[in-house]
């Protein structure tokens, strides 16, 4: 029996994250083995192969799927949460679901950390959490009526997980700033 039919049989013909059965696979996790392989339909693959996750709501379905006895469906769910988790249902999710420290330690192992994250000014020098930037060019804030401009300094900026961009707070205003549009101090 092939390992697509084993993960199948033990899923009983059906995604082990949306239970959909339509066009199974399997994604793994680390070997080619049924302890370390998650049988999933043809959208939970795309999602999951995808830079980022184009539709959110359909990981709703996490909900049963992190209580799976099988240590592999647990594993994914926990690393889709994880990157979900700026969404409020999934950090609730990510706070419920209960992993024995082998399988936390497996989850982590495919989670790349925000440290792992390296965000550049326009010079090309790495900015770090609580920097001190300032703008190189005037910025329309979309929202607050106001033109952020050229030469503003922007205190104690926050990381985001996307290398592009940075927040900070400008006349009071907390905003998303383009990395590119800034030097640090």
């Amino acid at each position: 029996m092939s390992l697509q039919q084993k993960l199948e049989q033990r899923a009983n013909n059906q995604c082990e994250l949306c239970e959909s059965t339509e066009s199974l696979s399997y994604i793994s996790l680390k070997d080619e083995n049924v302890e370390e392989c998650v049988c999933v339909c043809s959208k939970c693959a795309d999602e999951i192969n995808s830079v980022e996750y184009k539709d959110i709501n359909h990981w709703r379905c996490l909900n049963g799927s992190m209580w799976s006895e099988h240590s592999a469906v647990k594993v994914l769910s926990y690393r889709i949460l994880h990157a979900l988790k700026s969404e409020s249902w999934a950090n609730e999710l990510l706070e419920q679901i209960y992993l024995e420290e082998d399988e936390l330690a497996w989850a982590k192992e495919g989670i790349k950390e925000e440290s792992d994250v390296v965000i550049k000014d326009s010079n090309g020098t790495i900015l770090s959490q609580g920097d001190s930037v300032t703008l190189i060019k005037d910025l329309v804030v979309k929202g607050a009526n106001f033109t952020a401009k050229r030469g503003t300094m922007v205190k104690n900026i926050s990381l985001t997980d996307d290398p592009k961009y940075i927040e900070g707070r400008v006349n009071g205003s907390h905003i998303v700033i383009i990395a590119a549009f800034v030097k640090k101090q």
